[in-house]
């Protein structure tokens, strides 16, 4: 049996040990009250954004002989001596309201077939359908592609054809329709601008 006073040495060396643990494991968290004059770092808040300017808006005016088609393909033309000339937009026996049809020619020279004619209007859903409907009844035949809705005047009437076999063509997209004396003109037409 140990004796009283060893029972009370072996006591206090234990609670010492238990206090130099604790000091030594950093002890509990402080109490907010303890804590009450430190600064708590905030994290910074985020950068704002530069503005970005609204890109600009889609030209709203009309298109002419000039803007209808691409400022090079213009300088090809004038540089061989070709003018424009412009007029209203037929789609088989409709004429479209602010349509506009150019034909790019020699007109100072001697009469010719040769040329280039390019045509837009804008349409709604209801009256591209009604004149296609109107164009295929004329013998025009209807093509759909991811571009739109082609309808291209017959093989038998062609005057003009381009490499693949098409010659007048229009081309009918979302809220337009376009027009060039064979498909692959079609490329040509650069309206609206972006």
């Amino acid at each position: 049996m140990t004796p009283p006073r060893s029972r009370l040495g072996i006591a206090v060396a234990i609670a010492l040990t238990a206090t130099l643990l604790s000091a030594c494991s950093g002890g509990d968290a402080p109490t907010p009250d303890e804590t009450s004059n430190a600064v708590t770092p905030t994290p910074d808040a985020p950068a704002q954004p530069e503005a970005t300017p609204d890109p600009e808006p889609a030209s709203t005016e009309a298109p002419t002989c000039e803007t209808l088609i691409s400022e090079t393909v213009v300088e090809q033309f004038e540089a061989v001596g070709w003018s424009s000339q412009a007029g209203p937009l037929y789609i088989g026996s409709h004429e479209m309201p602010d349509g506009l049809q150019c034909v790019w020619a020699n007109f100072d020279g001697p009469a010719g077939d040769h040329g280039q004619m390019f045509g837009w209007a804008e349409i709604d859903e209801a009256e591209a359908i009604e004149l296609q409907s109107e164009l295929v009844s004329q013998g025009w035949v209807r093509e759909e592609s991811p571009q739109g809705v082609y309808i291209t005047e017959s093989a038998a009437t062609i005057v003009v054809a381009d490499a693949d076999g098409y010659g007048m063509t229009y081309l009918f997209g979302d809220g337009w329709v376009t027009l060039a004396d064979t498909k692959q003109g079609l490329l040509l037409i650069d309206w609206p601008k972006s």
